[in-house]
């Protein structure tokens, strides 16, 4: 619909909904909202890095609706986590849909969406899951076990619940129960040929979905968006994708495929008595042979397909095939046979796909492949988990270019996106061309050469650092142990746990320790209470939310952990004024993603080190050392028990991505600065 000439423009609308929240402009939120507002006008792409206090969700929401209104159109907003996700449908859409009812001359609606998999299914419900063994008990009625009661919790919930959505439960219960009661989208009937279909709660939600002005979602419905071959999603012409610094692990995951035996053997047994017994036990003796192989294989990278598997996984692909030509296509039968069939081609089909893309996997050389192939598992440790044959994606590059910034204008945004100075480095991940970014850098992070890659053409896009309201240079240090050795493999020395004590003494507690390793937590965890007087949490030891809150309330109490607290923390206050990193987290030596791409990059001709271990770590060091400002008054020290941040080459690279903090390698500056935070505290 053409333009109401009177409409009023992006500014006028923040404004107007900031005095209505009561809170106050800030000039990194105008700046964010002008830019975005004119990215959609535009039609180009925008990538915007805003640090935490900026007020980003408002500056991309008020565009957004503005437009949404305006041309009768969805906006798509996408998260990386659950609690993003509730506070822009609890509390940021709420209020600013009342805020800007009046200016834009209607409310604004908005609505969530998630994949199928998250709602309640009546119809499973109604007929039960199929029957396999290590599900078989959860519909006896005499079953005592605990999934046997949170099965029959799920069948009270489902009487009165509105949504179905599994989030809404509290608590929660095991993936194992839930898949009892709900379905993937391949396993569906369809609303048109299920019983039940007009009662749905996902078809009620698509629904929902389909009329609202926003809709919010996450990155792995996002990309299963682009990945299948229809529509998930609701017709929209730009995609907000907030905590964009993740958008790559997530696509990465939900593109990755998994071939057990286990899931071999569920295929067989699902086709039951709908095909030929003889082609059902082939797919049965199928999988036999496959774990009698996977049993004997270790566990890591496969870099060719070892011998024995060459026989297996043509095995399962070819019995599989013939169990879909049996099972055939739809036909007219009674619901409950139709719904026995699906359920048997949907896992048949992924059982076939991924033995297919296995093979495939092997067939170009090392600087043209496009997937990675490993073995994951572990029969001996405490909780073994069976042996895995595993496929990801080496890049997404080609698929977000094609299926996201192809598609829609899109609007990445992060309080961590400009790594090393620049936006050129998640540029390259995301499939956008490089140089086209332009960082306003504060004082303090000037860069090292950014990691290398060939320039390619691609869509046009813009980057922004609309910067930080903390005055990090003024309220943090960054102390840099320039005097320790380099970490070994041994475990934290003895040097590194005198400085680690003598930091954490000087800061009174307050101390939030962020570790490569579980093991290097625990080691730190068990020293410091034999050493210390404070009491020390253990990721671990709790949950983690009840952890950071006991962490929270106690002002004297050091946390220590590893990957969720680098990005999952949020402490303003005097309870955190230290952040201790005790070393530069690069991905591990062994892990098959991250070692498969640093080795394409060097067949390539690049730089595999810098493309992918320096760019993993640099994310990490930022999302890590962003702990320590929560709100403007927070003040303190991010302490980096490695020397190598200040010595090694790539060091100004690392440096270049953190929040520019006042330096130095000085320890005695480091605990004169703790001992005087600790003094003026309140008691």
């Amino acid at each position: 619909m053409p333009a109401r000439a009177d409409f009023p423009g992006v500014l006028e609308l923040l404004t107007h909904a900031v005095e209505s929240v009561g809170g106050a402009e800030r000039p990194g939120q105008v700046k964010m909202a002008e830019a975005v507002g004119q990215a959609i006008r535009r039609g180009e792409h925008l990538a915007v890095q805003a640090g935490t206090g900026t007020g980003k969700s408002l500056a991309y929401l008020v565009p957004a609706i503005r437009h949404a209104v305006q041309k009768e159109a969805t906006v798509v907003v996408s998260t990386a986590t659950i609690a993003l996700q509730r506070q822009l449908v609890d509390r940021d859409l709420p209020r600013l849909a009342k805020a800007l009812k009046k200016p834009l001359g209607r409310e604004p609606t908005f609505a969530i969406l998630k994949g199928r998999r998250n709602y309640l299914c009546l119809h499973r419900l109604d007929t039960g899951a199929p029957d396999e063994p290590e599900d078989a008990q959860l519909f006896d009625p005499f079953a005592v076990s605990r999934l046997g009661k949170e099965v029959t919790r799920l069948r009270e919930w489902s009487s009165d619940t509105e949504t179905g959505d599994r989030d809404e439960l509290v608590p929660g219960v095991s993936d194992q129960a839930w898949r009892q009661v709900s379905v993937t989208a391949k396993e569906c009937l369809g609303a048109s040929r299920c019983p039940i279909g007009t009662d749905c709660f996902a078809e009620r939600s698509r629904a929902e979905a389909g009329r609202a002005d926003i809709v919010v979602t996450n990155h792995a419905l996002l990309a299963i968006d682009a990945l299948q071959g229809y529509q998930v999603l609701p017709e929209h012409d730009v995609v907000v994708i907030d905590e964009a610094h993740d958008l790559v692990d997530r696509v990465t995951s939900v593109a990755t495929g998994e071939l057990t035996s286990a899931m071999v053997s569920a295929a067989a047994r699902r086709c039951g008595k709908l095909i030929d017994a003889d082609v059902a036990d082939r797919m049965m003796e199928a999988s036999d042979g496959l774990a009698l192989i996977l049993d004997d294989l270790p566990a890591g990278r496969m870099d060719s397909l070892p011998q024995p598997l060459r026989g297996a996984v043509p095995a399962v692909r070819d019995a599989a095939k013939a169990c879909l030509t049996s099972l055939g296509g739809d036909r007219k039968e009674d619901v409950d046979e139709a719904t026995a069939r699906k359920l048997a081609r949907s896992l048949v089909e992924e059982v076939h796909d991924t033995a297919v893309r296995l093979l495939e996997a092997f067939e170009e050389d090392q600087a043209h492949q496009r997937d990675v192939v490993w073995l994951s598992g572990d029969r001996y440790s405490a909780n073994p988990r069976p042996p895995a044959l595993k496929v990801a994606p080496l890049g997404v590059a080609g698929l977000l270019r094609e299926r996201v910034f192809g598609q829609h204008t899109t609007i990445l945004t992060s309080a961590t996106l400009t790594l090393g100075g620049t936006f050129d480095t998640m540029a390259r991940q995301w499939g956008l061309p490089p140089g086209q970014d332009r960082v306003e850098k504060a004082a303090g992070t000037a860069t090292d050469k950014a990691p290398p890659s060939d320039a390619d053409d691609g869509p046009k896009w813009t980057g922004l650092d609309v910067g930080s309201p903390f005055d990090h240079r003024r309220n943090g240090i960054l102390y840099l142990a320039k005097h320790l050795p380099a970490p070994g493999r041994d475990g934290l020395a003895k040097s590194t746990m005198d400085e680690l004590a003598e930091l954490i003494e000087a800061a009174g507690g307050r101390t939030l320790g962020l570790f490569s390793s579980m093991r290097a937590a625990k080691q730190a965890t068990e020293e410091m209470r034999e050493r210390l007087d404070h009491q020390i949490l253990c990721q671990g030891d709790d949950s983690t939310s009840l952890l950071v809150s006991k962490f929270a309330d106690d002002e004297r109490t050091c946390l220590f952990g590893t990957l969720s607290l680098w990005q999952g923390v949020d402490v303003p206050g005097p309870s955190l004024q230290l952040v201790v990193v005790d070393r530069i987290p690069f991905p591990r030596p062994d892990d098959p993603v991250s070692s498969a791409r640093q080795r394409a990059v060097e067949a390539r001709g690049g730089n595999g080190f810098l493309t992918v271990a320096a760019t993993h770590a640099a994310l990490l060091l930022a999302q890590g050392t962003g702990r320590l400002h929560r709100s403007v008054s927070d003040r303190g020290v991010v302490a980096v028990l490695d020397s190598r941040l200040a010595t090694a080459r790539y060091g100004g690279f690392l440096r270049a991505s953190l929040p520019p903090f006042w330096p130095t390698t000085d320890p005695e500056v480091a605990r004169a600065a703790l001992r005087r935070l600790d003094a003026a505290a309140p008691r």
